[in-house]
């Protein structure tokens, strides 16, 4: 990914979205030439003069102070993960990250999965990536052990797989921040050959990729409430929680669960016997195949 080109279209984007009133400064009707703020009127904002606001936005992010960066943000009122992606946009070259290396669950993490028997479960890399799950999340989202290891992301799979559009109800939210939390990891790992190869094959292949890529918004997962519509068991009202696991760099442990007594929670409890008498494919050994073929 060319960092200039994406910190110019993130601060566009990001300015776009702001009025005149939304920020306290006047606004007298009559039809503006550009959406949202003018780079004049943000750089008053931020409090730097319009050609230095302009060169930034223009991609030239040489010698940025971290005082100015933080001005702009609040200027753009930019939210915490929007905050990281300018930073990790405008960051020296010397001072970026080296070249994403391979991940790899450790076994004491697949146990934790394993241990988690009524618990849908998985662990996410930085491209999205599915390297280690549960019998309970293959049940509940997919047979992951007999999908080819570059099916097995959840950015490929909301996109080109026609059956996620009917699991998740509400597809173009989930769709959403995928793509969110997928810029944000690009702009963390700007020179991953593998990452920008799917978004590359993303945007070729589906047009809904495209738009919602184009829109620039970047945030993290939080904890929310999915409904989904399981081919075995059918609805599903089930609370989603995901957490960095801070010794193992990028890499996110994601779980499904229900209320208590709920209808939702007996759909689970059935899914679990179908899974138990169906065998579907979340052995540790196959989690360990696919840990061990992600690069």
């Amino acid at each position: 990914m060319d960092q200039r080109i994406e910190l110019s279209e993130f601060l566009r984007s990001r300015r776009a979205r702001l009025r005149p009133e939304d920020v306290g400064l006047p606004f007298f009707g009559g039809r503006r030439r550009v959406p949202g703020l003018r780079r004049e009127e943000l750089a008053q904002l931020a409090g730097v003069s319009a050609a230095y606001y302009t060169r930034l936005e223009q991609g030239n992010a040489q010698n940025v102070s971290a005082s100015v960066l933080d001005a702009i943000a609040d200027a753009l009122r930019l939210n915490s993960a929007e905050r990281a992606h300018l930073t990790d946009l405008v960051r020296p070259v010397h001072r970026r990250r080296p070249a994403a290396r391979a991940q790899r669950v450790r076994p004491a993490l697949q146990q934790l999965l394993d241990a988690m028997e009524a618990v849908p479960a998985y662990i996410l890399g930085r491209r999205m990536e599915v390297l280690a799950w549960n019998r309970m999340g293959a049940a509940l989202i997919g047979d992951f052990a007999a999908m080819p290891p570059e099916h097995r992301n959840f950015a490929w799979l909301v996109f080109l797989d026609p059956a996620a559009r009917e699991f998740y109800d509400d597809w173009e939210g989930k769709a959403s921040d995928v793509v969110a939390q997928l810029r944000l990891s690009a702009g963390r790992h700007p020179d991953d050959p593998k990452l920008a190869s799917l978004i590359g094959e993303l945007s070729m292949k589906c047009p809904d990729f495209r738009r919602l890529w184009a829109a620039h918004d970047v945030r993290d997962k939080g904890p929310c409430t999915k409904d989904l519509h399981h081919p075995v068991v059918g609805p599903l009202t089930l609370s989603f929680e995901s957490m960095l696991l801070p010794a193992d760099a990028d890499l996110i442990l994601a779980t499904y669960h229900a209320e208590p007594g709920s209808p939702s929670a007996e759909a689970l409890r059935l899914l679990a016997s179908w899974s138990t008498a169906a065998g579907a494919g979340t052995d540790g050994a196959a989690a360990d195949r696919a840990a061990s073929a992600a690069g």
